[in-house]
């Protein structure tokens, strides 16, 4: 009993050539179509019992994307890939998209009509030295190739890098020269050491390669980077009632000065020098603390009495009592 099925390749002649082989050997060839971008509506809207699907790069990602939408629309639709010599990788992504067979090109006819029938019964429709492989690259994915752009990078020195980031943006020698603060022959070696590591012949080819494989966002990022660890930190705030740290002489930085804010503005737009911490802590004005000046006492101040605090009789120099009034005063 024949098949239904459909042919989706992405050239029309390949399609047509094995929907007319097929029809030859007694199988129902509801459509032969190009191109397979629109695979899965023509199939959605068909519903064979088996589509084959053309493909000329297995490998390349999102080409199994009709495969998982016609698995998920019309779930009963077998689908068998045909590919090239394929890589493992490309039949590993087939199966995980919902195919149910891959067929290489150059296979018989006799072989793709077994791999049809395998396919609407359920069976996995795969040759055992291709399925093999698949499973090998899915258990033991064999690693990535190297970063180009990374590679190139690590071959020059950031010198070099900084001269290959001017010839990306058109500086000539004598530009090059004068924004690096170095010699023209010395720009001029640092340009012919930039080729010779990249192994090209000019400097376009060079702003080229570096476009092409990434190296001149790579060099760019690095140019940033050591931008930001070269840049002076922020300076500490001030704190209150300090010195500010551009202040000199009497106003040394850090120094801390009664009165906290208030005291230190009026200080420094009178160019006066600041009193000790102990003057004004206390409460009493011309009041010294021990230690300051050879005896620690206050000077008399001019207040009635001959007292050393003005306005303060009853006080003595040492905080006693004063003399006794005098004839007359009451």
């Amino acid at each position: 009993m024949g098949v239904r099925v459909m042919v989706v390749d992405d050239h029309r002649l390949l399609a047509e050539a094995l929907a007319s082989a097929l029809k030859l050997r007694g199988h129902r060839v509801l459509a032969a179509a190009a191109p397979s971008a629109g695979a899965a509506d023509l199939v959605v809207s068909r519903a064979p019992e088996v589509c084959l699907l053309g493909t000329g790069t297995p490998a390349e990602p999102g080409v199994f994307e009709p495969v998982t939408r016609i698995k998920k629309e019309r779930p009963q639709v077998a689908v068998v890939v045909l590919g090239p010599v394929p890589s493992s990788r490309g039949i590993a992504a087939a199966f995980a998209a919902g195919a149910s067979g891959y067929v290489r090109h150059d296979e018989r006819i006799e072989g793709v009509e077994r791999a049809m029938i395998k396919a609407r019964a359920g069976d996995a429709a795969v040759a055992p030295g291709l399925l093999q492989g698949a499973f090998a690259e899915l258990l033991n994915p064999a690693a990535q190739p190297d970063d180009e752009g990374a590679r190139l990078l690590q071959l020059l020195t950031p010198r070099e890098v900084e001269v290959l980031l001017r010839v990306a943006e058109g500086e000539d020698t004598r530009l090059i020269a004068a924004g690096m603060a170095i010699a023209p022959s010395t720009a001029r070696t640092h340009v012919q050491r930039v080729l010779m590591k990249l192994g090209v012949c000019s400097r376009l080819e060079a702003a080229a390669l570096a476009v092409r494989t990434g190296l001149l966002d790579r060099a760019t990022a690095s140019r940033r980077a050591a931008a930001a660890l070269d840049a002076p930190a922020d300076p500490p705030a001030d704190r209150p009632g300090t010195v500010p740290p551009q202040a000199t002489g009497p106003l040394a930085p850090g120094r801390p000065v009664a009165g906290g804010p208030a005291a230190l503005g009026r200080l420094v737009r009178g160019g006066q020098t600041p009193p000790p911490r102990g003057a004004a802590a206390q409460g009493h004005p011309g009041r010294a603390t021990p230690g300051h000046g050879e005896t620690g006492q206050a000077p008399p101040g001019p207040g009635p009495s001959g007292s050393g605090y003005p306005g303060r009789p009853e006080l003595g120099p040492r905080g006693g009592p004063g003399p006794a009034p005098g004839p007359g005063r009451g």
